[in-house]
């Protein structure tokens, strides 16, 4: 994640509470393709409508909306042996959202969006089918999620580079780029001193007996050992990677409403964005929990996603989906943060 998206095919729905008991919005969307069937190396656009029906204005979040360049996986893309195909697009940890990060859809009103895929997804060869979904919600605020999805077809596409570790740095080594200034380079050596930190301690706590703690159960919802192991081999994972790894750092973001983003299959290369050099060192979204953050997003790590942002959010996540929650970065850094504390 960025931490700071032939055939018409009707998809459903973004619903926007209005309250908390009240029944949601739900915005008519429609995915369409020019041609479902594409030969070669070319470009793969869809076209995204999405329109107000519900007969009142309503609102919603500006990443959780398509764009030409994606900055999250919005879009579900199975291929026909049922395996996704895999985003290698930015995931951004976000700040809370702020006026200027909704967009409002007057009653009526159709905003249309050609998204080009593969930049930012993995296709291969044969059938696919291809979903919109919305993530990174903050409270309750709107949500996406296709009902039919488009089927698309591929042929003679090139097999992509494998994932591979950088081997040009030295192993628990740091590297700046992005023209970092001596005093954020000290600042950085900090940040990854306190995420190292979280992580050994994250580690160490998982691989004592594993049971429904109020820390566990909090971030990452009702116990299974199963979604246990996983946790504990992400956090086993990341302090591997804090101590051993040749970390980048990266200076050149200056987005105020971000903290920090990465792109999943560039490990372990980590942006730094405005929120994160404002962000307390530890504690609740500080910069240490950051960076534990966006190591997990790495598909060498943990693969994690961008299902919900914020304390708020993470905690009702691992209540209606422990599932995704156990696939949810911000989940992970606030388990790590453990601010405030829990046993």
């Amino acid at each position: 994640m960025i931490r700071f998206a032939r055939r018409t095919v009707p998809a459903v729905a973004l619903l926007a509470c209005t309250g908390a008991f009240a029944a949601p919005d739900q915005l008519d969307v429609q995915l369409t393709m020019a041609n479902p069937v594409v030969q070669g190396d070319v470009d793969v656009a869809v076209d995204v409508a999405v329109t107000n029906t519900t007969g009142h204005a309503v609102k919603v979040l500006k990443w959780q909306l398509p764009s030409k360049h994606l900055q999250g996986p919005l879009f579900r893309i199975i291929k026909e042996d049922g395996t996704p195909a895999s985003y290698v697009g930015p995931l951004v940890k976000r700040v809370a959202p702020r006026a200027e990060d909704y967009v409002q859809i007057e009653a009526g009103a159709t905003l249309n969006y050609r998204v080009e895929l593969t930049g930012s997804y993995e296709l291969g060869n044969g059938r696919h089918t291809v979903e919109y979904i919305a993530r990174g919600r903050h409270g309750n605020e709107a949500v996406l999620a296709s009902s039919s999805p488009l089927q698309l077809w591929t042929q003679g596409r090139s097999a992509p580079a494998p994932v591979t570790e950088s081997t040009d740095a030295l192993a628990a080594s740091i590297t700046y780029t992005g023209n970092c200034t001596s005093s954020e380079k000290t600042t950085l050596v900090s940040a990854v001193n306190a995420a190292t930190t979280y992580a050994t301690q994250s580690n160490s706590y998982l691989a004592g007996t594993p049971s429904g703690t109020k820390r566990y159960v909090k971030w990452f919802g009702t116990f299974s050992s199963s979604r246990w192991n996983t946790v504990h081999t992400h956090f086993t994972n990341e302090e591997n990677a804090f101590k051993t790894k040749p970390l980048t750092l990266d200076c050149s973001c200056n987005d105020s409403g971000t903290y920090a983003y990465v792109y999943p299959n560039s490990p372990y290369k980590i942006y730094l964005c405005g929120a994160f050099w404002s962000a307390p060192m530890t504690g609740t979204d500080s910069k240490g929990g950051t960076l534990v953050h966006e190591m997990s997003h790495f598909t060498v790590v943990g693969g994690t996603d961008d299902w919900a942002y914020g304390q708020t959010a993470a905690a009702n996540l691992a209540k209606s989906n422990p599932t995704k929650a156990v696939d949810n970065a911000d989940s992970h850094e606030y388990f790590a943060e453990n601010n405030p504390y829990l046993p």
